[in-house]
């Protein structure tokens, strides 16, 4: 399978402005990928305090995924903010080429930042088969959370991490992500944005794909706009899971929402 990370600036709570360049980005990768990954709220950025912002699963961005899915023949992954039945909610998605979409909200808020203020926590995990490769969405503060991405009986292949990730605790990211892949015995997608937000928040991107074995496959240059396409071998991934099992030795637990 091949995925395409993006790490972009995002243009601070302007929704066309970044639909439009989106639109663009994955024109020019039409028939060049199976899946593109792209950083977190990545209409708006890591807009917290904007009820204003808000759509529906029936609003515009939803509208253009659907549409970019089916038209340029790819899977996208990200989150938007949603407002439904009267709440917020930092939601994850999954398009698949034929418009078809899955969704999870983000089930750690960001204290820190003001999130769980405003937006309401996921319950539920997103888990996809795509391409033969069984696929989990979590977002940006998920990945501080071993627990929730436990991989129990190789349920998952790969897991991607859509973040707004400041440079500020970036070495946390680089080594959670690596952590998360040698755990889980899978391949790790992050893929953070870059630039200065309107709250002075800085980024610098450090997206990357893990293999199982928490090798770095591929690292974005720092502080740039890249858009980088890898290949990915779901068996590879399985000889590897064969030749050492650790997973059949794992704990058994219960997750209580």
């Amino acid at each position: 399978m091949k995925i395409t990370i993006i790490q972009d600036d995002i243009f601070w709570a302007n929704i066309p402005a970044n639909l439009l360049k989106t639109e663009q980005q994955l024109k020019d990768l039409h028939g060049k990928t199976d899946l593109v990954v792209l950083p977190e709220m990545f209409t708006t950025g890591f807009c917290t305090n904007r009820m204003d912002l808000a759509e529906t699963m029936q609003g515009e961005t939803v509208r253009h995924l659907k549409r970019w899915a089916i038209d340029y023949n790819l899977a996208i992954v990200s989150s938007i903010i949603i407002e439904e039945n009267g709440k917020l909610y930092n939601r994850g998605f999954f398009v698949h080429p034929d418009g078809k979409i899955e969704t999870a909200d983000k089930r750690h808020l960001f204290r820190m930042g003001g999130e769980n203020k405003l937006f309401s926590t996921g319950d539920k995990r997103l888990i996809v088969n795509y391409k033969g490769f069984n696929i989990f969405v979590l977002v940006c503060y998920d990945l501080r959370f071993p627990v929730w991405a436990r991989n129990v009986n190789q349920e998952y292949d790969l897991v991607i991490y859509t973040a707004s990730w400041p440079v500020s605790r970036i070495y946390v990211w680089n080594t959670l992500l690596k952590a998360r892949a040698i755990e889980n015995q899978a391949f790790v997608v992050g893929v953070n944005r870059i630039g200065v937000c309107e709250e002075n928040h800085i980024y610098n991107g450090s997206s990357q794909l893990i293999n199982a074995r928490g090798e770095e496959v591929f690292m974005a240059p720092l502080n740039e706009t890249s858009i980088e396409t890898i290949e990915i071998s779901l068996e590879e991934l399985n000889k590897f899971r064969e030749k050492f099992p650790v997973w059949k030795d794992a704990d058994e637990f219960e997750i209580k929402n």
